[in-house]
């Protein structure tokens, strides 16, 4: 009789077939089934299959693909719709190449559908190199935009997954990028609960994420890839986490090499595998034939990890016939066309933040124009357009080239790079400011002179992925590097009209800039097509919605030390200064207001609901979005000033309004205590309802101070119980 092979039977769930197939293989198959690159079992029908594959900001590494702004700029969106439709949009394309790619045999590197995104890491210090990858410094905006990017990535069939996504990096990880391999990270439970592990909660418990990529630190002493604490106690067990872990790259080598927490290869493979990593970026896991041997490692604990992995690929229809798998079919017309161009543009549009509009300079009107400056390093900068994990797009359109496109040859475009980046002369040869003449001959002959100056990714990055002399991923500080302010006081110093444009992934230090600049754009990494969505917004085409999704300090030298993981000082929720440009803060061209807002009860109760709702109506003479945001204060000390539990974003017609209803539960009234239990105090609470923070600082402004109500909870109850007393 021939042999019945379940694992081919399409009738049955995934993890039965992935049962059954892991059940033929032998122990050396399965091993290296546990490596991303997963050579094929012909005997099974078992294609080779490689694991790695980024999708940050749209498909990267392996060609061409619609290169979308970077996820910094995505999280100023503030748009949760819009996430999910990029990400619906990426895992297209992910489909497309992936189907030409199987056609063509090629299964290499960033050739899979297993995605290594969203990075879900919060943003704690604006020094961090790879904070660009995140979405900002918040947990529960970072949660929002983490659930719906992991939607749009893995699609709603019901039973194929479209892609996998991978909520990383598991967890208390954000730098410094020098030490990451031997780092401990350390954080109190309060801290862990309530700022580093809220996102990832969500990505797994809301956003069904199939997969999570441990960190390359320790966090509290254990080596996150191999911590009990983590990916046992705190994934699966709390959690109730049901998909795979994947190491960080070469993270597992970390264990003997730099953390010292194992002597050998053997024991650091035992501790990762025992404690539930799945996959392992690197090559270390073919030591656990060796472990299965010195008896470290269980043969049934390979099982259980070799299942969770093919029945991630069963998920995504790799065993199926095309003809099953809804997305088979999807043709390689898909990638980067023309409807996800316009996508592209549309997300780098709702990203730009106007930080500063003084005497309403912008919108910049072209009829009244004769000639326009634009000047700096970044004016022309393609690699200012992308940040980093990017894919290869048909079309770049930087700063300058949107200007010149939008105002054709009606007006006369002066162009001068500046200066260097970072450097003191742009020839190498040359003395030092060595375009100063070409800058002021530039703002003489302008009636208004465009600035756009910050970093790129040369300066902010991963660790190993930099090659100028300026730093090695983390910055040192948080100013305009080189001479890039000294250039920008020259270009003040000629009396016109400037506007600033900012490219970075991060917050940079711009107190002088606030003081004189009339204008301030801040675009972030703005994707491929980010020039041409600058130029809308500069010339009224569009009106500027983004808010920002990290705090713009004063100084560096008000931050706490780089490796304090405390989160006393540090973003929003938790600093003492008064910011320069506020977390959640962005200005527009037309004018919101709120009206009829109200609070449905004054009573917080283990298991109620608390209904929030306002008017927003634009009262100005352009079409534009604005943010409702509502923010809770626990007013306990030691509390956080207060913490973002709610947003919407409306977009209303000149003289529109819409009626907006924002629902809390108990759990965003709670706050974590030292033993990591959840608990909702007895004693006031004040719920804000606005269009940004209620701190002093966004309410100057603005001019708009949010609505505010006092609530109480009559008792304390415990709403979840620690289970983790220590690390």
């Amino acid at each position: 009789m021939q042999d019945y092979k379940a694992y081919l039977d399409e009738a049955l769930d995934f993890e039965e077939r992935a049962k059954d197939l892991v059940s033929r293989m032998t122990l050396e198959e399965k091993v290296f089934q546990t490596l991303y690159t997963a050579p094929a079992i012909e005997r099974l029908g078992v294609k080779a299959y490689n694991w790695w594959n980024e999708a940050l900001h749209g498909v990267a590494r392996a060609g061409t693909a619609t290169v979308f702004p970077q996820a910094i700029g995505l999280a100023a969106t503030f748009d949760e719709d819009l996430i999910e439709e990029v990400a619906d949009a990426i895992s297209t394309e992910a489909r497309a190449k992936f189907n030409m790619q199987q056609k063509y045999g090629d299964y290499d590197i960033y050739k899979g559908l297993t995605f290594w995104s969203p990075n879900v890491n919060i943003f704690r210090d604006p020094r961090w190199g790879r904070g660009h990858e995140t979405y900002g410094e918040d947990p529960y905006l970072t949660g929002r935009m983490g659930v719906r990017f992991i939607r749009g990535i893995q699609g709603r069939d019901g039973k194929y997954l479209k892609a996998a996504a991978c909520a990383k990096h598991f967890a208390v990880h954000s730098g410094p990028e020098d030490l990451r391999h031997s780092f401990n990270a350390q954080c109190s439970l309060r801290d862990l609960y309530e700022t580093y592990l809220p996102a990832f909660k969500a990505c797994v418990q809301e956003g069904k994420v199939e997969a999570v990529m441990g960190a390359y630190n320790r966090t509290n002493g254990e080596p996150c890839c191999g911590s009990k604490t983590l990916l046992k106690d705190i994934l699966r067990d709390k959690w109730g986490f049901k998909g795979h872990v994947v190491s960080d790259c070469w993270a597992i080598r970390d264990f003997h090499e730099n953390h010292k927490v194992t002597k050998t290869p053997v024991e650091s493979v035992a501790l990762a595998m025992n404690n539930g990593c799945d996959l392992n970026c690197g090559n270390m896991y073919s030591y656990l034939l060796m472990a299965v041997r010195d008896r470290l490692v269980d043969e049934k604990t390979i099982d259980e990890a070799v299942t969770r992995l093919i029945t991630t690929r069963m998920k995504l229809g790799l065993f199926d016939k095309p003809e099953k798998v809804p997305y088979s079919s999807i043709g390689y017309d898909r990638v980067d066309c023309k409807e996800h161009r316009e996508l592209n543009l549309k997300a780098a549009r709702k990203s730009i933040v106007l930080l500063k509009n003084e005497n309403r300079l912008l919108p910049l009107e072209k009829s009244k124009l004769r000639a326009v400056g634009v000047i700096g390093p970044n004016a022309n900068n393609r690699r200012a357009l992308v940040g980093n994990y990017e894919g290869t797009a048909s079309e770049y359109v930087t700063v300058l080239e949107g200007i010149k496109e939008y105002l054709g040859d009606e007006v006369r475009v002066y162009y001068s790079e500046g200066c260097h980046l970072y450097k003191k002369s742009v020839q190498g040869l040359g003395a030092e400011n060595d375009r100063l003449a070409e800058v002021k001959a530039v703002c003489e002959m302008s009636d208004v002179i465009i600035a756009c100056f910050g970093l790129d990714p040369g300066l902010e990055g991963e660790e190993g992925d930099q090659g100028n002399e300026f730093a090695s991923g983390d910055k040192p500080d948080l100013n305009l590097p080189g001479i890039q302010e000294e250039i920008l006081k020259e270009i003040y110093k000629c009396g016109k009209p400037v506007v600033l444009v900012l490219l970075s992934g991060s917050a940079l230090s711009i107190p002088w800039e606030d003081e004189h600049i009339p204008a301030i754009v801040h675009g972030w990494y703005p994707g491929a097509q980010g020039g041409r969505a600058i130029a809308g917004i500069l010339f009224g085409e569009y009106n500027p919605e983004g808010k920002l999704p990290v705090t713009f300090y004063r100084t560096t030298e008000e931050l706490p030390d780089f490796t304090d993981y405390n989160m006393e000082g540090r973003t929003y929720r938790y600093m003492k200064n008064e910011a320069l440009y506020p977390f959640g803060y962005g200005l527009s061209y037309t004018e919101f207001k709120l009206s009829d807002i109200s609070v449905d009860t004054d009573v917080i109760s283990p298991g109620g609901k608390v209904l929030c709702t306002a008017r927003l109506k634009n009262i100005g003479d352009m079409p534009g979005a604005e943010t409702v945001q509502i923010y809770v204060k626990v007013k306990r000390e030691g509390a956080p000033n207060w913490q973002l539990k709610g947003l919407k974003k409306v977009f209303l017609n000149p003289g529109e309004s819409k009626t907006v209803s924002i629902e809390l539960g108990d759990s965003d009234f709670g706050l974590y205590d030292d033993k990591g239990n959840f608990v909702l105090y007895e004693g006031e609470y004040e719920v804000f309802i606005g269009t940004s923070q209620p701190d002093t600082r966004s309410i100057r402004l603005t001019g708009k101070k949010p609505y505010s109500k006092i609530m109480h909870a009559e008792r304390t109850v415990i709403l979840v119980s620690g289970t983790v007393n220590k690390m």
